[in-house]
């Protein structure tokens, strides 16, 4: 295609392609939003629902023609072929750029559900982009934190309440949640002031997806567990789209969701402890696969430090 360009005309054009796709599809986002804010009727919902999932599918689309044309990126990819549009499913993932959100709406487009992030309750009110989210129905959660409950303990169960009624709508209707469970992107420098027990991992933090699944547990069937790694370093933004970023190492494992995982975490002690062995122990079994997946596909860029970010790009 057009990858034979220099990077910095390569990244020009992509970046301009990323844009125009963006404001080509948030135009009739917006608008269907509206018509769909306006007419609450069940039918209507569900009809303007899978409209909105659509075109929000096809941005994912054409961004990823976006990718293809400018870029010669190896993507290395096992899993997919335990996934399905029928099905509801949490995703969980490492988390080292923003990259990888683009990795994941590639690899995960038409073989599951758009990916939907769970939002603050407050980011309804953005203006244009709230009115958005919640029409492509982003589930919306309502946090208290332990002090606020102390003070109002009236209000305790509340907050799961309030977010297991936003996600009644997902009964009938198959979707895919996303949850970058270490709360912030791998630097090393993050990596080596928790001083974690991991090599490529920070520490996960188990409530964000104690919380999601006993909002949504009946309505989810199974985890989606993503690990990715990038053989050169830990890419930026503007790497990817000057196509500098050579290959993509991606391992995918689908884990049914089971009783054991569904709890009151914050009031069940004894849940909470085997909800964060069982996490903890996810999270050492992706360490390790992170490891093996270096050493096979890193051994071009052996002599780099496997924490350093892109000295080769």
């Amino acid at each position: 295609m057009l990858n034979f360009l220099p990077g910095p005309i390569k990244a020009l054009f992509a970046f301009l392609f990323y844009t125009v796709n963006t404001l080509f599809w948030l135009c009739p986002i917006i608008v269907f939003s509206l018509f769909k804010a306006l007419i609450p009727l069940p039918l209507w919902q569900k009809v303007f629902s899978y409209l909105l999932d659509q075109m929000a599918s096809n941005w994912v689309a054409v961004n990823t023609f976006n990718q293809k044309l400018f870029s010669k990126t190896e993507f290395v990819v096992s899993g997919l072929e335990n996934l399905n549009m029928q099905d509801w499913y949490l995703v969980l993932s490492n988390h080292q750029s923003w990259v990888d959100i683009l990795v994941l709406q590639r690899l995960l487009h038409g073989r599951i559900p758009f990916l939907k992030f769970f939002l603050k309750k407050e980011l309804i009110y953005v203006p244009f982009l709230g009115l958005a989210w919640w029409a492509l129905d982003f589930p919306f959660m309502k946090r208290y934190s332990q002090s606020f409950l102390k003070k109002h303990p009236e209000l305790k169960g509340k907050d799961i309440e309030t977010t297991r009624k936003a996600c009644e709508k997902f009964k009938h209707k198959p979707v895919s949640v996303m949850n970058f469970i270490e709360g912030t992107r791998f630097t090393r420098a993050k990596h080596d002031k928790q001083q974690a027990k991991f090599q490529y991992l920070l520490r996960p933090k188990a409530g964000g997806i104690a919380f999601v699944l006993e909002a949504m547990g009946e309505h989810l069937t199974k985890v989606v567990n993503v690990t990715i790694l990038y053989p050169q370093g830990i890419p930026s933004f503007l790497d990817f789209i000057s196509g500098r970023v050579k290959k993509v190492v991606v391992a995918i494992d689908t884990i049914p969701i089971e009783s054991h995982m569904i709890g009151d975490y914050y009031n069940d002690k004894q849940f909470k402890i085997g909800f964060q062995k069982w996490v903890n122990q996810l999270w050492l079994e992706k360490d390790e696969t992170l490891k093996a997946m270096n050493q096979q596909h890193g051994e071009q860029y052996a002599s780099q430090d496997p924490l350093a970010v892109k000295k080769s790009l």
